[in-house]
């Protein structure tokens, strides 16, 4: 490949100035030219910063880059085996084990050397914890445990109850579930039986997610998990009350992408639980494990059918191998059946004889927020699977009462829909004295863009709301604040207690002359407020991208499609926009926007998946 086809790639929007440079740069350190290299490097670097850990070779060899419109015919792939053979042979690929800046994997995949040492290190902890078998646990007890925390008399699966047993037998645990199914709930039992078993000695247990809004969430539904818990008050009193941030747990080191906490100065603890685990990318989940010592468990709670990370890495969806269903190993069926009473194989097939990662994964089924006919149930179940007739079918019916379909309107009758939403979603608290109440009125209703720019993308919807708003006279902004600005934290200020996902409020603050604050819910139940001018980056939030909607919850959600398709909306951003809504979700788009959507599922190129499954 020619200098100039870089350029060209360039110009087509198929790479970025950064990937130029690096490539040019890794062509450079090899000694000599090799348009191969540079094409490999450019395209590693670019499919990284998408949130692929590494560049499929096998994958795209031969293919065309870009359509070629108006520039030549489009450029293509050299052939794999020509490829691989072209670059493996410089100085700066190697293989896993060598320490060059690229590495070229048996499958042919190239990673940038971190990400390849990130994976790894993955990989080579979580084989490691599912070989535990549960050394030192109490079965009587925790067979009376798991009865008197999670009490049935019905004859179905209390997947609750299993999820629990198997946490208790396994030092890496990961439950998954959609919304409403009792995953905090559960995990609050969990620690229970774990404190039970290490009873009159105490453990050392931490509570993270990876964003601040996530971690204050995660506080809250303990609190509330706690009250009802059927243990001695010794052991309630035990009970974690705090949660934190991933990064603010392992420390973080200012202008560093490392942290205080790692393999050689690992965390003192005996539990780690991580909420939102599917949020949580391949970076900062090598570097958590790293940073645990042999004896602590690891528990992960999230939904594997979310969106990934908005980095690099679907960490939770190659663990929990999504799509595919595996049964557990003979021996730990019975186990489970043993203390659970379940048969918990029965039409799922025959499992292997030896543990494996399907040991630690346990899936929780039942809704307890959404009832057997609910159409935000029932929808985002169709979505999920990719059904896209049945998807549309709920959607337009116009039967289920908790989701709505609108078509698209043009400019003219956007801009009267949206007066129209404004009205009954964004008013109610624009009045009102108390902060508190403010918060709580302005969580009830989000809108929620499938894209950031563009006519129909965040940026387009909040300028809109906004004008309407100040056109009726709802709010009078002035400058950059204004009373009864919602706004959203984009950056962590450990010194403020903010954190990237936090909402808030700008109202005037009667204790400061009637001065302009930023009100914030604090994990204690009160209220923090901020100077304007003292906050990290922010920016004004009546609508947000699904991505950001992530570990929040409103009652009401409209979701905005834009009128063309693009390969960022996928099933996964479909279904978490859906389960943000309790009550209800309105969807403006296209058919064909909204079926182009449905049928496609998000692909994050990493090796994970098979270095746990296909060893």
């Amino acid at each position: 490949m020619k200098r100039i086809d870089l350029d060209r790639l360039f110009e087509q929007g198929m790479i970025s100035p950064l990937d130029i440079r690096f490539a040019r740069f890794m062509e450079q350190l090899s000694g000599k030219e090799n348009t191969d290299l540079c094409l490999a490097a450019a395209l590693v670097c670019k499919h990284t910063r998408q949130g692929h850990v590494c560049l499929d070779i096998a994958g795209m060899g031969g293919k065309p880059l870009g359509n070629g419109e108006d520039r030549g015919p489009a450029l293509a792939c050299p052939e794999p085996e020509k490829w691989c053979d072209h670059i493996e042979n410089t100085c700066v690929v190697g293989i896993p084990g060598e320490y060059t800046p690229l590495i070229l994997d048996r499958e042919n995949r190239l990673y940038l050397l971190r990400y390849w040492e990130y994976q790894q290190g993955l990989a080579d902890f979580i084989k490691g914890r599912i070989q535990d078998a549960g050394d030192g646990i109490d079965r009587l007890l925790l067979k009376e445990g798991l009865g008197r925390l999670f009490p049935s008399g019905l004859p179905e699966v209390d997947w609750q109850r299993v999820a629990a047993g198997a946490a208790c037998l396994k030092r890496l645990s990961v439950i998954t579930g959609g919304p409403g199914t009792g995953k905090t709930t559960t995990v609050a039992r969990i620690l229970v039986l774990l404190m039970e078993q290490a009873f009159p000695g105490t453990l050392k247990i931490a509570l993270v997610s990876p964003t601040g809004k996530g971690a204050a969430r995660l506080q809250e539904a303990m609190v509330s998990a706690r009250s009802g818990l059927q243990c001695t008050d010794a052991i309630q009193e035990a009970m974690p009350a705090e949660t934190s941030t991933i990064h603010r747990l392992l420390g973080t080191i200012p202008g560093s992408p490392y942290f205080r906490h790692n393999e050689k100065n690992p965390l003192p603890l005996d539990v780690l639980v991580v909420d939102e685990a599917s949020m949580v990318d391949m970076a900062l989940m090598s570097k958590t494990v790293r940073a645990l010592p042999p004896q602590a468990r690891l528990i992960l709670l999230g939904d594997k059918d979310q969106l990934a990370s908005v980095e690099a890495g679907a960490v939770l969806g190659d663990i929990c191998d999504t799509g595919n269903e595996h049964p557990y190993s003979h021996g730990f069926f019975r186990e489970l059946k043993s203390i659970t009473g379940y048969d918990l194989n029965s039409g799922a097939g025959e499992g292997d004889e030896k543990p494996g990662l399907q040991d630690s994964i346990v899936e929780l089924k039942k809704s307890y927020r959404f009832g057997a006919e609910s159409g935000i149930r029932i929808l985002s179940q169709a979505v999920n699977e990719g059904d896209q007739d049945r998807a549309w079918s709920i959607l337009n019916n116009g039967e289920q009462g908790d989701v709505a379909w609108r078509k698209l309107p043009g400019p003219d009758g956007l801009q009267r829909l949206i007066k129209e939403i404004v009205s009954s979603g964004f008013t109610g608290g624009m009045h009102e004295k108390d902060p508190m109440k403010t918060l709580g009125l302005f969580e009830r209703y989000r809108i929620l863009c499938g894209l950031r720019e563009g006519p129909f993308g965040v940026v387009a919807m909040n300028r809109l709301v906004q004008r309407i708003l100040k056109r009726e006279g709802h709010i009078r902004p002035h400058g950059q604040w204004y009373a009864g600005q919602p706004i959203m934290v984009t950056q962590n200020d450990y010194d403020l207690g903010v954190f990237n996902g936090d909402t808030g409020i700008i109202l005037e603050d009667p204790e400061r002359d009637h001065d302009l604050r930023a009100f914030f819910p604090s994990p204690e139940g009160g209220l923090k407020k901020i100077h304007p001018i003292r906050l990290p980056e922010h920016e004004t939030v009546y609508a947000m991208t699904v991505h950001k909607s992530q570990g929040s919850e409103f009652d009401r959600v409209l979701l905005i499609l834009p009128d063309r398709d693009s390969p960022v909306l996928s099933r996964e951003l479909i279904y978490t926009a859906i389960t943000r809504a309790r009550e209800h979700v309105e969807v403006w788009g296209t058919e064909g926007v909204f079926r182009a959507a449905v049928g496609r599922r998000t692909e994050r190129t990493s090796g994970l998946r098979d270095a746990l499954w296909n060893t």
